[in-house]
């Protein structure tokens, strides 16, 4: 008998394809969902929470929806992707950066760095240790807490960004050799939010990758790879459309790489009986991708994290009390 059916991988592969763009966390999810519904449903979980993609179908079959995510995003993005691998070689190649698409892929290389770090060291403790229901539960409740805290600190510099306060106007800052009526500005510089607004173009390096650390996070189940990013990315100031863009952008080498590397297990005995299900299950998720990225690039140009933040925090909460409960 397969253990995965044709109705686990198109439920699964939409929850992967919407939740991983989604800013609710898309391993969250395929804990949460599996375990609320009980039953095979279940068993999904309870054993890829102490197996390997080389020994467990679901992990396997999770790994390919992962690259089916990857390649929507690689879709999407393709003209984006083309420029900055051609500025990216040019760099190489000339030694400097001049353009804004060689600074960009420099910012997405440090970025991409201290997750892939950890990923590589840690992935399968925090999968073993965190990915059980009341844990993901609780992380995705402080997921929640984390969106609306980055939508406070975004919004309270922004305010001390246009009304400084006088001692900043005073000339505090001075020391750093910059002028006096950016005193504001540099108090917020040394500290984790930045308070003037800017483009991707000026992003610095180094944002590029405390935005990185915060990309690691999103090993916790339940803490969401786009949403931690975006939060990142608004506290070192981007907009919420630069910030979704350099969060998508940033996810997909990541995604792809743990994807590519992890795929040679369908091959194996955890892919026996199941490549059906997995073809259905990376359809629809790739299908589902390439429509949240679409939806999500528009609706960030005006609008916030917050709506998702009071997803996270109900569903987070009630799945809390339903696993406290139960356990």
């Amino acid at each position: 008998m397969s253990d995965l059916t044709y109705t686990q991988s198109i439920v699964t592969g939409l929850l992967q394809g919407v939740t991983e763009l989604f800013p609710v966390s898309s391993l969250g999810h395929s804990v949460l969902v599996p375990a609320v519904v009980g039953g095979s449903w279940k068993h999904l979980v309870t054993e890829s929470a102490s197996s390997t993609s080389e020994t467990s179908p679901y992990l396997a079959f999770i790994v390919a929806l992962h690259v089916a995510t990857a390649v929507a995003l690689l879709i999407f993005f393709r003209s984006d992707w083309a420029r900055i691998i051609r500025a990216f070689v040019n760099t190489v190649r000339t030694r400097t950066v001049t353009t804004s698409d060689e600074r960009l892929a420099w910012l997405l290389i440090i970025g991409t760095v201290p997750v892939g770090l950890t990923g590589i060291l840690l992935e399968h403790t925090f999968r073993t240790v965190f990915a059980k229901p009341l844990a993901a539960a609780l992380f995705l409740t402080l997921n929640g807490v984390i969106l609306l805290a980055g939508e406070r600190l975004r919004r309270a510099a922004e305010t001390r960004h246009a009304h400084p306060a006088p001692t900043a106007r005073a000339g505090i800052g001075a020391s750093d050799g910059i002028g006096a009526s950016d005193g504001d500005v540099v108090t917020d510089h040394h500290g984790l939010v930045v308070a003037e607004h800017r483009s991707l173009d000026r992003l610095a390096y180094r944002d590029a990758g405390v935005i990185g650390l915060f990309q690691t996070l999103a090993l916790f189940a339940g803490i969401s790879r786009s949403g931690i990013t975006m939060v990142g990315g608004l506290l070192r100031g981007l907009d919420h459309e630069d910030a979704a863009r350099f969060s998508f952008l940033l996810a997909t080498p990541v995604i792809l790489a743990a994807g590519v590397l992890k795929l040679p297990a369908l091959a194996g005995d955890a892919g026996s009986h199941i490549h059906g299900q997995v073809i259905v299950g990376m359809l629809v998720a790739g299908t589902a991708a390439y429509l949240s990225v679409r939806f999500l690039t528009n609706y960030f140009q005006t609008r916030t994290l917050t709506p998702f933040a009071v997803y996270c925090l109900v569903i987070g909460g009630l799945a809390t009390l339903r696993f406290t409960i139960g356990s």
